[in-house]
């Protein structure tokens, strides 16, 4: 049942980097909820198990609070998504399609899709892959359309799908959205879809949680590198933004363990004063102090699980099955 919750909530001062709006939500003080503009609906798929959070940005108080654009974030939790389970990641993806063809179909009116799909991120560096990989499982149709005749896809009943994988600037000089204007004014889709890698907060969302967004993405935001951004604005045509997080700030994991260190030292009488000299701080004052005692030796460091190679293989295949039965008939 959704809610639309009306209490304007004050925000904590602090900000550990995210990319999940369901993780921006549960920054607010309480149950994460009473967020003025800002609507929430939770369920669960009972055959898959997999958790899904749909959160709604309705107007420009709610984006103010949750620092996001207004759209639609919807959020799939599937904890077993880590485990090599060929079967339950097929059940996650026809999850994933129902949604990802809704959100099409709310976005672009057109009977016939001409989507561009974009793998954003780096090929060589792991974490960074999801994009590319998913891409390159794609069954690509537009060429088709070139070699057959216009019309053809239409005939067949499918869509016309094609995909890239624009790099990183470091290896291109260019940004993502500078490539992606050109692709888009000589190939003309209805609609882009971009597949990233995200940052979390929480290291147990990494590799297991999948956000679809109808509001575009931020490349590299959630770690705080700020490039040109891919939306409706920017590119001209609608985009839709499917996102794993694999990777999360150090600090923000020692951040969750600060109350059970906080136990530790007040229940012994050698550190009892220390533990409540932190526990007094404020969240953002205790935020503030790890991050000034590990960024001089360490700098911003971000973490991601050792597993990571298997993970992005597996959960590229989930993507982009989840993307062909979507636009595939």
């Amino acid at each position: 049942m959704a809610m639309d919750y009306v209490i304007e909530k004050e925000k904590p001062d602090f900000e550990v980097r995210t990319d999940l709006a369901l993780e921006e939500r549960e920054s607010f003080p309480g149950d994460g909820g009473e967020i003025s503009g800002v609507s929430l609906r939770e369920w669960q798929d009972d055959e898959s198990q997999v958790k899904l959070t749909e959160v709604k940005i309705l107007d420009e108080r709610g984006a103010r609070a949750m620092g996001k654009p207004k759209g639609t974030y919807l959020t799939l939790e599937a904890d077993q998504l880590a485990k090599k389970d060929e079967d339950y990641h097929e059940q996650v993806s026809e999850e994933l399609a129902r949604h990802i063809r809704k959100l099409i179909g709310s976005m672009i009116k057109e009977k016939q899709w001409k989507i561009l799909v974009v793998g954003l991120g780096n090929p060589s560096v792991t974490p960074d892959a999801l994009g590319p990989k998913a891409v390159g499982n794609l069954q690509v149709t537009r060429h088709l359309e070139q070699q057959y005749g216009e019309g053809f896809c239409r005939e067949k009943g499918l869509p016309v799908l094609s995909g890239i994988v624009p790099g990183v600037m470091a290896q291109t000089g260019m940004e993502t959205a500078e490539i992606l204007k050109g692709v888009i004014r000589e190939t003309k889709p209805d609609l882009v879809i971009a597949i990233d890698a995200l940052a979390a907060r929480s290291i147990r969302r990494l590799g297991t949680t999948i956000q679809v967004t109808d509001t575009g993405i931020h490349p590299g935001s959630g770690v705080g590198n700020h490039r040109h951004s891919l939306t409706k604005e920017s590119l001209g045509v609608p985009v839709l933004a499917i996102g794993v997080p694999t990777v999360v700030g150090a600090a923000a994991i020692v951040h969750d363990t600060v109350n059970t260190m906080i136990e530790t030292l007040s229940n012994s009488m050698s550190t009892k004063g220390m533990g409540d000299f932190i526990q007094e701080m404020s969240p953002d004052e205790q935020y503030d102090l790890i991050r000034e005692l590990l960024e001089p030796e360490f700098g911003s460091l971000y973490v991601t699980p050792p597993d990571i190679d298997e993970r992005i293989g597996r959960l590229s295949f989930t993507i982009s099955e989840g993307i062909h039965q979507a636009v595939f008939e």
